[in-house]
């Protein structure tokens, strides 16, 4: 009698596939929540009354629970119940935070609704949209980070020893469609004066994604059960506290920690002023301003894959890494010296495109290389968690930076004097000097590399 032998869910393409592109759409509009205002700053300062400090808090908000633990408790949580649980969970508090930041936006709320009195009897330097809005975005960035490091675990679950980073690269590659969309409709729906309509619209799309994510988790069912059989593999050893405290020594983790932390520092929080910078740099209007911005994401689309790819057949992780981290560094510096010419706008966004492609592709395959495999979930949650720090206080410091060195300037745009504009040139040099940062721990990291042989350099693929 012959004995069939059943072969895993994740065998069959179609399934693994079908897993990605419902976990990336949640993503994807988790992405576009993320940046839905980024846009739009002129509007909510000429309709709400936010200076470059609110926006940069309300934007630096979406990191603020993750940065004081939730977020690695959160990684111990997926360790120990496993992505269903956790993703579903932390998908559902991105709806949660959505629709606390839109009600924040909202006219009913800006003319007195639910709320607005309390919020204005404190701290009362910044509005009660302001400070509705940080709450929201800050309870939404604690579910989309964690939803994103489940997602990170599922394709490691469905692609190891396949095309995993090839996977990983796509990803991230839809997801950012979400951020391009944002840059390409928030300033259209948005009109003169009403923030509302695209961060509804977000929500939306959020509840879409979180029906996504159910469909997923009835796959997720069936691989589990695909994988029992009667050849069980060997156990792994069990999860303990103790070992997170390992990963905080471990030199290979601790610098794809901080290159994560000190790359992202100098793209996200970037992008929240990267239509200003647009508009007062170049001397364009607002909308050509996002539109020029959606490249970037646009561009990754089709890149990071790409990347992926070349990764899983050919390796050289590491290398990739340190060639992203020096293009970072090109792209601030022509966003500092290049002319005004509009066609420099878009060779600094494709530089900056190629970078935003090549150190994600190279570094998210890179983690499970030097990160045990039952600490995944915990590992990749400190790393967010570090990326969380910056992406926390960068938004702020740019607007301060920015206020401070351009005294007057948002009172004058605020009262509609067109004349008016911001120069950029001191934020952007704090992200040069961040970038050189990502540069250095980039090549200590492929010198790490060559010490105790992670792997970094070979290719994914089995």
């Amino acid at each position: 009698m012959v004995r069939t032998v059943q072969k895993a869910l994740n065998d069959s393409p179609a399934a693994r596939w079908s897993a990605l592109f419902l976990v990336s759409f949640t993503m994807m509009a988790s992405y576009f929540f993320a940046d839905v205002i980024s846009p739009i700053e002129e509007v909510l300062n000429k309709a709400l009354k936010w200076d470059g400090q609110q926006f940069g808090l309300v934007t630096g908000s979406y990191s603020f629970f993750n940065i004081i633990g939730l977020l690695v408790i959160g990684g111990i949580i997926l360790d120990r119940l496993g992505v269903r649980y956790t993703g579903g969970t932390f998908t559902l508090l991105m709806v949660i935070g959505a629709v606390v930041k839109a009600y924040a936006v909202s006219p009913y709320f800006n003319a007195g609704g639910i709320g607005y009195d309390f919020l204005d009897s404190f701290f009362q330097s910044y509005t009660p949209s302001s400070k509705l809005a940080a709450t929201g975005f800050a309870i939404f960035g604690l579910g989309s980070e964690m939803a994103g490091v489940a997602v990170t675990r599922i394709i490691i679950k469905w692609f190891t020893g396949k095309e995993l980073a090839l996977a990983m690269g796509l990803q991230v590659a839809i997801a950012r469609l979400g951020t391009g969309c944002a840059f390409l409709l928030s300033s259209r729906l948005a009109g003169e004066l009403n923030a509302f309509k695209p961060v509804a619209f977000g929500v939306l799309l959020l509840c879409a994604g979180f029906v996504c994510f159910l469909i997923y988790c009835m796959m997720d069912v069936k691989l589990d059960r695909s994988l029992t059989t009667e050849a069980a593999p060997e156990a792994e050893e069990p999860f303990r506290f103790a070992d997170v405290a390992k990963l905080l020594v471990h030199k290979g983790f601790l610098y794809i920690s901080i290159l994560c932390a000190s790359f992202y520092s100098c793209v996200f929080p970037f992008l929240k002023f990267a239509s200003s910078i647009m508009a007062n740099k170049f001397h364009v209007d607002s909308t050509t301003a996002s539109d020029i911005v959606f490249y970037l994401p646009f561009g990754t689309i089709i890149f990071t894959p790409l990347f992926g790819s070349l990764i899983d057949t050919k390796g050289k992780g590491a290398s990739l890494m340190i060639l992203g981290s020096v293009l970072l560094i090109i792209s601030h510096l022509l966003f500092i010296y290049a002319p005004s010419d509009i066609v420099y706008a878009y060779i600094a966004i494709f530089v900056l495109g190629i970078a935003f492609s090549l150190v994600p592709a190279a570094m998210w395959p890179s983690v499970p290389k030097v990160c045990p495999s039952k600490l995944l979930g915990t590992g990749y949650a400190l790393i967010f968690w570090i990326q969380n720090i910056g992406m926390f206080i960068f938004p702020y410091l740019i607007g301060y930076i920015r206020d401070i060195s351009n005294p007057g300037v948002s009172d004058r745009i605020r009262v509609g004097d067109i004349t008016a504009e911001y120069n950029y040139f001191y934020p952007e040099m704090m992200l040069v000097i961040v970038g050189l940062l990502t540069l250095f721990f980039a090549f200590m990291l492929k010198v790490n590399d060559k010490k105790y042989f992670y792997g970094l350099e070979l290719p994914n693929k089995q």
